[in-house]
């Protein structure tokens, strides 16, 4: 009979999914276990994704990739997997392939809460959780909303955590997704890698900082290209004064000087994606720029 829970045990609740249509794959995982990012997801682009958790083997993350590339199925891949481990009943693991099948395991040694739930496109999974709604609920968020897949599973997440979540507790989460050439530059497939090692509200922060990941590094909209005129020039204009980008008068409209400071200002920020035709602003930079205005009038 099992008595108490090791430290080293990354008990947890994580989802891995795929969105065939954007060729992404991806992990989101949750954890009372520090840097539980640097143990789970596993993901490589056009094959597949594994989240391999409770006593970790990540030796299955890439012999997984390697399984799947051959042409298993994420179930065949992880029959091949768990069969020579002499600890499988311990084991819990994740895995989706590029086409959306699922697979999800659960050693029966596990400590309870734990069990998983597979649908197209997705397999959630979680051990020594507070009930099994955190995996349902985290099942059922996911395959009723929409946008992109970290979007998505991070919504599935936070619904897990809210129905239940890990019995010890929290501390960190990770987001990982892929997709071919959408990292930096697209030199390579890492197109999300984030990583909440130690914190109070992990996944809040996740979520934080996905926003400012997809602020910094996503594209201007083209229905989001601002005008440069009217009370917005006069609002760039003060802003970028009090930020410290620009020096004179208000011009009354857009100018050369004005778009000098604005460039400035998108390559300190590090909107390098975003950066808009003279006389033009990108809305969610303007947006940004006007909230750094609000935080500083705030301060006195």
């Amino acid at each position: 009979m099992k008595t108490g829970i090791p430290k080293d045990l990354v008990a947890t609740f994580s989802i891995v999914a795929a969105d065939p249509a954007a060729k992404e794959l991806g992990i989101a995982v949750q954890s009372k276990f520090i840097a539980v990012g640097a143990v789970v997801p596993w993901a490589k682009a056009g094959v597949g994704a594994v989240a391999t958790q409770s006593w970790a083997n990540t030796s299955f993350g890439p012999r997984g990739m390697e399984l799947l590339e051959k042409g298993r199925s994420p179930d065949e891949a992880l029959e091949e997997l768990l069969s020579g481990d002499e600890m499988k009943n311990l084991r819990q693991v994740g895995m989706v392939d590029a086409a959306g099948n699922a697979a999800s395991f659960t050693g029966e040694e596990c400590f309870s809460w734990a069990g998983g739930v597979t649908g197209r496109n997705y397999a959630c999974q979680g051990n020594i959780l507070v009930n099994k709604e955190t995996v349902t609920k985290m099942a059922e968020v996911f395959e009723r909303s929409g946008g992109d897949l970290a979007s998505r599973m991070l919504a599935a997440l936070d619904a897990g955590q809210e129905a239940g979540g890990d019995s010890r507790g929290k501390q960190s989460a990770a987001l990982l997704v892929v997709k071919p050439e959408g990292g930096y530059g697209g030199f390579n497939d890492r197109y999300i890698d984030l990583r909440v090692d130690d914190h109070p509200e992990p996944i809040k922060e996740l979520i934080r900082l996905h926003s400012l990941y997809m602020l910094y590094f996503s594209k201007t909209k083209p229905e989001n290209i601002l005008k440069i005129e009217g009370k917005r020039a006069e609002k760039i204009t003060r802003a970028l004064k009090k930020l410290g980008y620009f020096q004179g008068e208000y011009p009354g409209s857009w100018s050369a000087p004005l778009q000098e400071a604005l460039k400035k200002y998108y390559l300190t920020e590090n909107f390098d994606e975003r950066i808009a035709d003279d006389g033009y602003i990108d809305g969610e930079v303007f947006d940004f720029m006007m909230d750094q205005m609000k935080h500083l009038e705030s301060k006195g």
